[in-house]
């Protein structure tokens, strides 16, 4: 059987890119920034090239989502950072960024018996009525993985790409073995 290919389907990194900033100012400076804080505490700035999402706080955090790569969102973060600098505002050069959460879907190929996994596999959780996935807790990688009868996986809570492969390694295994002690139990 072929390795199941990761798909990266969305990267949220956090970075800091200035002490302070001035929100109001700030959103006439962007395009596509809306700011409203009645309703939310950040401005939210829209791109679309690459489509992301900005959130810029006062405290000058930043958090972008919807990058399909860490470099999409290096992208994102550093063309703000110009817009900025261009407007006269006091922004840092290279601000670290930190990936905060990754989501990857894959096809593993094969259709899991949930109801089986659900009984032999601590950290597990399958209630069809509800969710026709099961979410799988791993501890290494500390990650969550919904599981469907398909063998569709969705795996939240990555760190790295490295970490989305080790998790399918797991996850296959982890089938392999509910199989094979499934087979087990009929003699």
């Amino acid at each position: 059987m072929d390795k199941p290919e990761l798909k990266i389907v969305n990267v949220v990194i956090s970075t800091k890119i200035a002490d302070s900033l001035d929100l109001e100012e700030v959103a006439l400076v962007l395009e596509n920034a809306e700011y409203e804080p009645e309703q939310f505490p950040g401005l939210v700035c829209r791109l679309s090239v690459p489509k992301v999402a900005l959130l810029i706080f006062r405290s000058g955090k930043v958090n972008c989502t919807g990058a399909k790569s860490k470099e999409e969102a290096e992208i994102a973060i550093n063309k703000i950072i110009k817009e900025l600098k261009d407007a006269g505002f006091d922004v840092y050069d290279n601000p670290e960024i930190r990936i905060q959460n990754m989501v990857a879907t894959a096809d593993l190929g094969i259709e899991p018996n949930l109801d089986e996994i659900a009984l032999m596999v601590d950290g597990t959780e399958y209630e069809p009525e509800q969710f026709p996935g099961l979410v799988y807790r791993m501890e290494d990688p500390k990650v969550v993985v919904l599981i469907f009868g398909s063998g569709k996986v969705v795996i939240t809570g990555l760190k790295s790409v490295e970490d989305g492969y080790r998790a399918l390694e797991n996850i296959l295994k982890m089938i392999k073995e509910v199989k094979e002690m499934e087979n087990d139990s009929y003699y």
